[in-house]
């Protein structure tokens, strides 16, 4: 049955974030048609009400299809609208970020990675989510397992303290760090896996994975 309502422009944006050389960044993509055509902007798409059985659905086809990337972890940001955000008309798009380890740039396929702090002014009001999921990142951070989606598959114990410290902005009490994660219990030792010292010298570091799939929450923030 035909609607006696206009229908709205339905997209879903996507804010991918990802450490680059220690500095949180967020991977970009050139548009290539209008509006806004050559610049960097959110990888987004429209919902294809056809294929897509949800708004999950449509986030996690628009990154296969404009990155190629699979994210390990993907949560729905919030739902940005209205008649001046896109001119080809009254327009919602469902944003959602996701967490990588280290994204490489792709010139050839037009993906760039950029800092978040200090970013060009993005097309649309991508500027606007990206801070919102910044925020978000950093405010879930202080009591949550979610910097580990960070992670590369293995890593160190100071490896994952070093990451949280770069997503909250501060430094951590080490002692205390540990017996939080430890009691968390969403990281697992990998048995008989260590790192050795650059320069052989000292004791060998074990080497931790991801142990729990789901978030974890914490009861309290983790604060310097």
């Amino acid at each position: 049955m035909k609607s006696d309502y206009p229908t709205p422009l339905a997209t879903v944006d996507l804010v991918l974030l990802t450490l680059r050389d220690g500095v949180l960044s967020v991977a970009l993509v050139r548009r290539d048609r209008p509006p806004f055509e050559g610049r960097l902007a959110l990888p987004g798409g429209f919902v294809h009400v056809e294929e897509d059985e949800d708004l999950a659905a449509t986030a996690r086809r628009v990154l296969r299809e404009k990155t190629g990337l699979v994210a390990p972890y993907l949560e729905q940001l919030y739902t940005f609208g209205g008649r001046n955000r896109d001119e080809r008309g009254w327009s919602i798009s469902v944003a959602y970020f996701a967490l990588l380890p280290d994204i490489a740039p792709d010139p050839e396929n037009g993906r760039a990675i950029l800092e978040v702090d200090g970013l060009p002014h993005l097309p649309f009001d991508h500027s606007r989510i990206v801070e919102q999921a910044v925020a978000r990142l950093r405010g879930k951070s202080s009591y949550s397992s979610l910097p580990v989606y960070l992670m590369p598959e293995r890593f160190t114990l100071d490896d994952l303290q070093s990451v949280y410290e770069r997503v909250l902005g501060q430094p951590l009490d080490r002692g205390s760090f540990r017996r939080q994660i430890d009691f968390q219990g969403f990281v697992e030792p990998v048995p008989g896996e260590f790192r050795r010292p650059e320069g052989g010298r000292g004791r060998p570091a074990q080497l931790y994975r991801l142990g729990a799939k789901r978030l974890k929450e914490f009861g309290r923030r983790m604060l310097a």
